[in-house]
């Protein structure tokens, strides 16, 4: 009895995670309750931080504005946790550090962290640069590449077909979200038509459904870029992600696998094909 019991302690000692590995499983993790709930709060965290870049677009008063401040306060720093704690967790920091999904986690963060940074006179004698700051912000909606890059969306409760609907939509919102922002920072300071970030959604929306109702149209130069680069963005990449749905469907259940059967040399089955449907050979297991 004790020397099982001496046995099994030595396999938890072998199977326990260090610190270390334990902030790395669970920053990636979606099937326990703490993984799901760390990646909910990222994703409302997320939310909440897009819903005050459109806030702060608005006309209101200067205490509404304080408030949005402290939260948005708020939300970076729990953005700088989340940095730090993946980044502690990785297994290669400064392959971690050169990923694309970390460099959008830093430019969600910078913008901020350089407004605490500056002096109070720089918000009131150099508005333009404070406006240039506050216009990445509009980046962080890439943040929520991280969840679609995944096959896993919505803890595995939807299917990989309707994966592929769900980025083709979020890609859809990050090019309308974007390029809205950008037009909004252009064109803002000396388009009457455009006031606030509905104003310059709306535009986005007509531009790149290629509607044009005419009633906003840039009057600059960096206004008329942005346009245009919105609207050969929307040619380019929702076709492309729709073709990639339409691939998927039209291939469903067709999907073979590369297994060169003894008998006649048929190297072409189904997923889950035992033997040979030319020749009844049983088919060797594996890929190869």
């Amino acid at each position: 009895m004790s020397n099982a019991r001496s046995s099994s302690q030595k396999n938890e000692g072998r199977t326990a995670r260090s610190l270390r590995e334990t902030v790395q499983f669970y920053m990636i993790d979606f099937q326990t309750p703490l993984g799901r709930a760390i990646d909910i709060s990222i994703i409302l965290l997320n939310l909440l931080a897009v819903a005050l870049f459109v806030a702060n677009t608005f006309p209101m008063p200067p205490g509404q504005k304080d408030a949005l401040w402290n939260l948005e306060k708020i939300v970076v720093a729990v953005f700088i946790i989340e940095y730090l704690l993946r980044l502690y967790g990785a297994a290669d920091r400064w392959s971690h550090v050169k990923e694309l999904y970390s460099i959008i986690d830093l430019i969600a963060i910078m913008p901020t962290l350089i407004l605490l940074a500056l002096p109070a006179t720089v918000f009131v004698h150099d508005i333009r640069f404070v406006q240039t700051l506050r216009v990445l912000s509009v980046l962080r909606i890439f943040r929520f590449l991280r969840f679609i890059a995944r096959d896993h969306l919505l803890f595995g409760l939807i299917s990989r077909p309707m994966l592929n609907v769900a980025r083709l939509v979020l890609s859809i919102i990050i090019i309308f979200f974007v390029y809205s922002g950008l037009f909004y920072f252009v064109e803002s300071p000396v388009n009457p038509g455009v006031q606030n970030f509905a104003d310059a959604f709306y535009f986005t929306v007509v531009a790149v459904s290629t509607v044009g109702f005419g009633d906003i149209v840039p009057v600059t130069a960096a206004g008329r870029l942005v346009a245009a680069a919105m609207i050969i963005s929307g040619i380019i990449i929702i076709p492309f992600q729709a073709a990639r749905i339409f691939r998927a469907w039209l291939t469903a259940g067709q999907e073979k696998k590369v297994l060169i059967c003894p008998g006649c040399g048929l190297d072409r089955h189904e997923a889950d094909a035992g033997f040979c449907r030319r020749c009844g050979e049983e088919l060797p297991r594996g890929d190869h």
